[in-house]
């Protein structure tokens, strides 16, 4: 396989509630339909296994760096962010490789 990978991990702030997890959710998975340029889109909330472990997961594939750049910046994408995910965001890390 090739390609690109973008892994972006949150943990959510103290209060957030599952109901605004759940409308997180429910909004990215909203993103592929947006954005063509994601070839593979999937997201997880923690099964709770481990301790220490980060709240939420975001794996999405591209076919190159150059369309997750396109989606990295896509205003919809943006919207998301900033409207859903930022204030609810304690910590956020994340990752991008060439697969």
């Amino acid at each position: 396989m090739s390609g690109f990978r973008h892994v972006v991990m949150f943990k959510w702030a103290e209060g957030t509630t599952t109901g605004q997890q759940d409308e997180v959710a429910a909004q990215l998975r909203e993103l592929p339909g947006a954005i063509p340029e994601i070839r593979e889109y999937s997201i997880g909330t923690n099964a709770g296994v481990n301790p220490g472990a980060y709240d939420f997961v975001v794996v999405a594939d591209f076919d190159d760096k150059e369309a997750y750049l396109v989606y990295r910046d896509a205003p919809v994408h943006r919207a998301v962010i900033d409207q859903y995910i930022a204030p609810l965001t304690a910590e956020r890390v994340s990752i991008q490789y060439e697969l």
